[in-house]
Formats: structure tokens, sequence, C-alpha cells
């Protein structure tokens, strides 16, 4: 049997893969897989566990790598400086050799009784889930113990970002995902950082994967400190919403300064029929700028959906290309 079909035959053999990246994680790293094995003991399936270094500079890879030398289904893949959380997760997944792939947390903060949840989500046949979303969010989810302010800025963001989607999703920026591995494999992705939460969406939508959304409980962290970080946060899904549906800003703003200028006009006209207009008033110069400017703001929302489409299209022909690739690959 050659290298190519025993590592097909291995891919088989492995029903589920659960992917989480680490980052100074020391503390957690004993919990966490006592934690998931506790929770998988039922698994009808072989399944395996992923850590991810997301250069740590703490003693994270050398317990890791500990545990790993005892603990057949983990694997431990590394590289030596931050990267972010994007680079942790397109490195665990091309490490995946399971037919369903699970990401979360490190610290657990969904607890592992999700993965099984998610899990049965996605290996139902009547179902045909490609990804599936835990949400806190969304009616019948929870957050326990999170900050109020971190809270109120995750949920604004949330419902910002709902707008750049064509399906309503309560909680996009969350790691606790699964994918079926077709369907993963299928796209291809750029982001190092936590905005790849939004480009596969962003991709699985464009090309037509199924998306379901199921509630979750979030707690908040029992050791080690959150990654957490505010204002790029915030910035990130504002300006994810701005380049995913363009014509919603730019189209407001230029159908609301050309329909300014509309109805200066108007004025216009109906003080130049009454006799009362007065040229010392700057009206006319006005209208014409609304009018103008308004326009200009209207066409850019027009050629900027029009790309949006196009970039859709070619994400629709990257994912048959790779379908096809993937094929040729296991014959």
């Amino acid at each position: 049997m050659d290298k190519e079909k025993i590592k097909m035959d291995s891919f088989s053999k492995i029903e589920l893969s659960i992917v989480t990246p680490m980052y100074n994680e020391a503390e957690n790293i004993e919990t966490t897989i006592n934690r998931l094995t506790l929770a998988m003991k039922d698994f009808p399936g072989k399944w395996e566990m992923i850590f991810v270094n997301d250069g740590s500079t703490d003693k994270t890879l050398e317990i890791a790598r500990a545990f790993e030398k005892k603990i057949d289904n983990l694997i431990i893949a590394s590289y030596p400086l931050n990267k972010g959380r994007g680079r942790a997760l397109k490195t665990g997944f091309k490490k995946a050799r399971g037919r369903y792939i699970v990401s979360t947390d490190f610290d657990l903060s969904y607890s592992p009784d999700h993965i099984l949840k998610i899990y049965k989500e996605l290996s139902d046949p009547d179902q045909m889930n490609d990804i599936v979303l835990g949400s806190a969010y969304m009616p019948g989810g929870e957050t326990k113990g999170v900050s109020a302010l971190r809270l109120f800025i995750s949920k604004m963001g949330n419902n910002i970002l709902q707008f750049a989607f064509p399906k309503k999703i309560y909680t996009s920026t969350c790691i606790l995902r699964g994918y079926k591995r077709k369907a993963l494999k299928s796209l291809e992705f750029e982001s190092d950082r936590k905005e790849i939460h939004l480009e596969i969406l962003s991709k699985a939508f464009a090309t037509g994967l199924t998306i379901k959304e199921i509630p979750a409980v979030l707690e908040s962290r029992k050791q080690g400190s959150s990654k957490f970080k505010f204002k790029r946060t915030a910035l990130t899904h504002i300006l994810f919403s701005l380049f995913e549906k363009p014509i919603f800003v730019f189209g407001a703003i230029g159908g609301a300064l050309s329909l300014a200028g509309f109805f200066i006009g108007l004025y216009i006209a109906w003080e130049r029929f009454s006799g009362s207009l007065s040229p010392d008033r700057p009206l006319i110069p006005l209208m014409i700028l609304l009018l103008v400017v308004g326009t200009q703001f209207l066409c850019f929302a027009f050629i900027a959906s029009q790309n949006i489409f196009l970039r859709n299209e070619m994400f629709r022909l990257q994912r048959q290309m790779n379908i096809l690739k993937n094929n040729h690959g296991k014959n």
C-alpha cells in the first residue's frame, strides 16, 4: 500500500477533530485535556485533539509536548511567534484528519458538551448542515459571569455584523463552530487574526454552504487572562460590515443627500413662482452640490456592490476548483 493510500485511510478512520488555539495557556492544559476526555468518553468513533501553540512565551509548548507523548489522540502544532487566532485555526485545520472538525476556546469557556451537540447537528443526514455555529446570544443561549462591558461591546458588534450577511446570524465572531471537513477544505482563508470567523462566514454564504446556529452557554474564564481586544474588535466589525454591504452605508448617504437636494429644488421652485426667491440665499448652489455629491455616493454604492457580486462569483469558482482538486487527490 503506497503512502498516499495510507494517508487517506488514516483520514477515514478519524470521525471528529477538535481544534483549539493556545497562547500562554500553561495553567489550563491539563484541565482542558481532562475535560475534553471526560466529555468524549462515550463518543462512538475515533477522535483527536489538535492543540495549536500560537507562539506562547510561557511553558505552554513544553507542557503540551509532554502530554502529547503520553496521549495517542493528542496532536501539538506550533510556531515560534504569535500570529493570531486565524493563523492558529488554519494550522489546526490543515492538521485535522476527521470527517468533522470542531473549533473551540482553549479554556473551554463553552463547555465540552457543546462539541457533541455540534457534531450531532453536522452528522445528521436529514439536516445537511455544512457549518454549525454556537451562539450565546440567540434565543436559548446564555452568558455566565462575563463582564458587562465585554458583553455590551460583543453584542453591539454582532448586531452590526447582522447587516453584513444574507441570513440573520446572532453570533458571527464566536470560535465555537463545527465544520464538515469537505466543506472547510473547499474554501481558502487569508486572515491570521480573529477576522477569520467573519471571512469563513462570508465565503460560506457566497458559495452556498448551509449554515446553522444553535444555542450555547458562554462562561467567563476561570484561569488565565482574556485576549479580547475591545477597540480593535469593534473597528473590525464596523469595517467588515461596510465592505460586505457597501450599498447600506454609501447608498443611504447618497440617497439622503440626493433627497435633500431634491426637496431644496422644490423649495426653490415654490419660492420662484411665489415671487419671494432671494438672490442673497445660496440655495441653488447648495441644491446642485447635494445632488452631485449624492449621485456620486449612489454610483459608488452601485459599483462597490457589483464588486462584491464579482468577488462572490470568484469564491464560488475557487470552491469548485478546490473540490475538483481534492477529489483528484483522492484518486
